[in-house]
């Protein structure tokens, strides 16, 4: 009886955790459930919009400032969500990884910049609408120095800029 018991009581604590699983929401910056980390839902037309159910984020191979087919699909949908929002301004960050000198990267973060601003008044953002910066090295998203760190670093950011 006492196994009995004791079965019964670790078949309860199962369902009770399976009862309580919650579906994941997606971080991936590529599309997302409209819910934050909390659980509570993300406000439209806000940076976490933007970020969750879009992406904020492109990014590039090695000293290029070319846009990948990759970058370019979330440029696209970035465009589509500045149509919906036609009162929010953005700033293009360019980031690049920690290697070369100070004074090259943050030429290279502006090539990125400008890239990624153009194709986005390209795809019919007015251009008074996108600014543009360059941190070069100096704000890495990951520390680290490998292909792994680097390949995270190199990258353009779409920040609100009137919230």
């Amino acid at each position: 009886m006492n196994l009995f018991i004791k079965s019964l009581a670790v078949l309860s604590a199962v369902l009770l955790l399976a009862a309580c699983e919650t579906a994941p929401t997606s971080t991936s910056g590529k599309g997302g459930t409209g819910g934050n980390a909390t659980g509570a839902p993300v406000a439209k037309g806000s940076q976490e919009d933007l970020t969750q159910n879009v992406g904020d984020r492109v990014f590039f191979d090695y000293n290029s400032s070319e846009l990948s087919s990759d970058a370019q699909q979330t440029l696209e949908r970035q465009s589509a969500w500045l149509k919906l929002y036609p009162s929010v301004n953005i700033t293009v960050e360019g980031h690049c990884d920690e290697r070369g000198t100070r004074e090259y990267n943050l030429a290279l973060g502006e090539r990125r910049a400008s890239t990624t601003k153009k194709y986005l008044v390209g795809l019919g953002i007015a251009s008074s609408r996108i600014s543009t910066i360059s941190y070069g090295k100096e704000r890495p998203a990951v520390i680290g120095s490998d292909e792994s760190a680097w390949s995270q670093n190199r990258r353009a950011v779409s920040v609100i800029t009137n919230q």
